[in-house]
């Protein structure tokens, strides 16, 4: 969640009171006050403000409070129109139905709620089974705030590990390490900040598609190694990580060493993908040295945001030291979460997909968001003007463009991979039209009512700019036509225009904007467009 600064009204004021007062007024309403007579509900309580940064003395009607919050709250992006995101942000109208009876219920009330408690068991089973538990091993686990708690949750759970077993052997437990990717999201590296462990990140590459290089596994682990991230459908380029692969070189390691590593999977998207397009390559709890696998529910689970998952294959991997027991809610329950109460509706409508769909369901839509992935990765090279960074549109086992791409309609003839289409400019474009900058086409396709992220690839090979679509459920044919003509007509509108014009448009409006604040008195705005986990400095 974002930090936001604390705003000092008066100290605001104060500032707004040295100016003039024909300047003041209007940036009095606007900045620190919302103005009733703006709000269309209140039409007769004109002219009375309501302050934004404290509590107001009075109250105000719901109607013309709803309408005010919902006015201002018109000016985010459209949730099906955000194509940075994997977060899922449709659901079929009887799981709103049933999220909503629902949603006042607490997930942290076992004793209260047992009918969903045992919903909760149910879909850790159901998950179990679908990530290939084996025979005779039962595995243990629970639903966390999204994917980045069930990653800490994994991590810890390793660390306590290694820790209890070098305290048996009269070892050091200081300098844990782990290792991960250079294309890890940011939760893996929060994990390693906040629990004190040393994040070994090893660099990524073109030949190792952007992902954690199996190759370098074996110079970067030692007797002090806790584990290994694995990430299930990287993030910047949706490629697969070589889960078996690298548990054979811990495996052969373990052989020389003597010295075990866990694996854990980082499945947040891939865990609802993967499973269902028949993807020939084990991953899950097949493989033995894999403790843990935690995923999002909220993204290729298909409910709305909030719900992650984090399973163990067996108690004995999960230390009863991390574990707690609660005696006063009326009964005795076990907890190994980051949090405490949390929103039950989640697990409720996770339960409603996996009845409402089934596997057959589930394959269809992933099925589906592949194909339209493809299609979409295809139409970009065929224009000349891009080339697809992502591999999902090759021939399986192909990955240089100069094969063209297949026709077949089955996932299983292509690369394996998340419906992630990342693209960048081609090389013959970039050399025709100098000029043209690609954050341009990202810029002007959020005029058009798109919100598609342009950024660099990891350290490393920072140098590739590239463009990103996530393609969802909520992508549908009609939505892809229209989002293929829009990218063209935009990039073909860049290479038209006038090179002086393309200059002083590409060139970051915020610091005029500053100036104008920091002339008005104003607090200026600090990165207030950050992504998720931004640090919020901005009071205006």
């Amino acid at each position: 969640m974002a930090l936001s600064k604390h705003v000092d009204p008066e100290e605001l004021l104060r500032h707004l009171d040295e100016r003039p007062a024909t300047q003041g007024a209007n940036v009095y309403d606007s900045a620190s006050h919302h103005t009733r007579h703006f709000t269309y509900g209140s039409r007769y309580q004109a002219g009375v403000h309501i302050p934004k940064f404290e509590i107001p003395e009075n109250g105000t009607d719901g109607t013309s409070v709803r309408q005010l919050i919902k006015d201002e709250l018109d000016l985010d992006g459209r949730p099906n129109l955000n194509l940075a995101s994997f977060v899922n942000t449709y659901m079929e109208p009887t799981a709103d139905q049933l999220f909503m009876e629902n949603i006042s219920k607490n997930l942290a009330d076992a004793d209260e709620y047992p009918a969903i408690m045992a919903i909760h068991s149910r879909c850790v089973s159901m998950l179990a089974n679908l990530w290939k538990i084996p025979k005779g091993q039962t595995a243990i686990g629970a639903a966390t705030t999204g994917s980045s708690e069930g990653i800490h949750l994994g991590g810890l759970a390793m660390k306590r590990l290694w820790q209890e077993k070098r305290r048996r052997e009269g070892k050091s437990t200081e300098n844990p390490n782990i290792i991960m990717g250079a294309n890890a999201q940011v939760a893996l590296e929060k994990f390693a900040r906040y629990f004190e462990v040393e994040p070994r990140i090893l660099p990524v590459s073109e030949e190792s598609h952007y992902c954690l290089d199996a190759k370098l596994i074996r110079e970067n682990i030692d007797e002090n190694t806790i584990g290994i991230f694995i990430i299930l459908g990287s993030t910047y380029t949706g490629h697969y990580e070589p889960v078996a692969e690298i548990a054979k070189i811990l495996d052969d390691y373990e052989a020389e060493t003597g010295t075990y590593i866990p694996i854990h999977v980082d499945a947040a998207s891939g865990g609802f993908v993967a499973p269902f397009v028949n993807f020939d390559q084990p991953w899950g709890f097949e493989i033995p040295r894999v403790h843990s696998i935690q995923c999002s529910g909220h993204k290729f689970g298909l409910v709305y945001p909030g719900l992650g998952w984090v399973l163990w294959r067996g108690e004995e991997y999960l230390p009863k030291a991390l574990v707690f027991e609660l005696h006063y809610l009326g009964g005795v329950e076990e907890t190994f979460t980051l949090n405490f109460s949390r929103p039950a509706a989640q697990v409720v409508v996770q339960y409603y997909n996996f009845l409402m769909l089934g596997k057959e369901g589930y394959s269809n839509i992933m099925r589906n968001c592949l194909q339209n992935a493809r299609i979409l990765s295809k139409a970009l090279e065929k224009s000349g003007w891009f080339t697809c960074v992502s591999d999902i549109h090759r021939r399986k086992g192909v990955w240089s463009l100069s094969e063209p791409s297949p026709d077949a309609m089955e996932p299983e003839f292509y690369n394996p991979g998340l419906p992630v289409v990342t693209f960048r400019f081609s090389d013959a474009f970039k050399q025709h039209y100098k000029h043209v900058k690609q954050q341009s086409v990202s810029t002007l396709l959020r005029a058009r009512g798109y919100i598609i992220p342009n950024y660099t690839l990891p350290p490393m090979v920072e140098n590739v700019e590239v463009l990103r679509v996530v393609v969802r459920e909520s992508m549908s044919a009609d939505l892809l036509d229209q989002l293929i003509r829009d990218i063209f007509i935009v990039t073909e509108t860049l290479t038209g225009a006038d090179e002086v014009d393309l200059e002083a448009f590409a060139r970051a409006r915020a610091p005029r904007i500053e100036k104008v604040l920091q002339s008005m008195g104003l607090p200026q705005r600090r990165n207030s467009w950050g992504g998720p986990g931004a640090v919020l400095r901005t009071t205006c």
